[in-house]
Parts: C-alpha cells; structure tokens; sequence
C-alpha cells in the first residue's frame, strides 16, 4: 500500500542527492505517457521540447516499465513518422537512460476506461510516482481518484518550472 499523500499534493521523496546543489535534492518521480514523451522527442520547436533537458538535468526522475518501454517503442516504429530503426535507437537514447525502471507491476486500484492507458496508471502506482503526465482524456478525468496527480504537461511545466509553454 502506498503512503498516504496529503492534501492532494504530490509528496516530494528524498533520495540519496547529496551532491546535488540543495535545490536539485527533491525530485519528482514521474510517469510521462507515451504521446507526451513521442511530442518531447520527436518535435524539437513544440511544446513539450523542453522535457528533454528537464529530465536530462535530473528535474524528474521518469518512470518506465517493460509495458511502457514496449509502447514507446511500438509508437516510434509508426509509418507516420518515417524513423529509421537508428533513428528510434538514438530517441530512446535520449529518454530511456535518464528513467528508473520499475520491474514488478502492481496493479493500480484505479481502473481506466481505456485498458491501453491501465499500464501507465500500473506503473504509477507501482513506482511510487508523485505525478503521471499526460493528455489523455481517459486519464485526465481520473484526477484526484489516486495516490500520485494527474495532470497536463502544461500543468506539469507550470509546477517545475513556474513558466507557460509559448504559444
């Protein structure tokens, strides 16, 4: 069973940070969904192009699962986006490293509408995570039903970085 988290707040863990600069030493555990991660890697002027350094600074921790790694890498293989398979190696380069992986799943409590967005709330419950970012509506009315948020990557950047995206 999860620790209970107060006030609806996303609660902040320690880790063993000590090098880290003192405002660095709390950082989020996050479970970005696959469409929030494919937008961060794939367009570089978008809206979510900013994730990329956040997670590679360590402004999060993301959270990843076998279930989550395997969509990711089933979306990039779409004929859509015209990747080689080097191109989608070089693109979960430049996410897979920087997450935790979580190896044992225990299901979340909370069922989704879309059984194909159950391994992200799984993986949430499981890692512990302090948010899940996303902008899947199925998700998203979800709010306020778990242990860990649930919000927007707007929301999410507005509450790690106190900015709004550009538009």
């Amino acid at each position: 069973m999860s620790p209970p988290r107060s006030s609806g707040h996303a609660k902040l863990r320690d880790r063993d940070v000590s090098s880290l600069p003192e405002d660095r030493r709390l950082v989020l555990h996050v479970v970005f969904d696959t469409n929030t991660i494919v937008s961060a890697l794939l367009f570089a002027s978008g809206g979510l192009a900013w994730l990329r350094q956040h997670w590679r600074e360590g402004g999060s921790i993301p959270l990843v699962s076998r279930a989550t790694a395997a969509e990711l890498t089933r979306v990039l293989s779409y004929p859509k986006f015209r990747l080689s398979p080097a191109d989608r190696i070089e693109l979960l380069g430049d996410y897979l490293p920087y997450c935790e992986t979580i190896k044992l799943l225990e299901k979340c409590l909370i069922v989704c509408r879309d059984t194909n967005d159950q391994p992200f709330l799984d993986l949430a419950r499981s890692g512990n995570a302090d948010l899940l970012v996303t902008g899947d509506q199925d998700l998203l009315a979800l709010t306020g039903q778990t242990s860990f948020l649930i919000e927007t990557p707007n929301a999410y950047r507005q509450r790690t970085c106190g900015t709004e995206p550009a538009l």
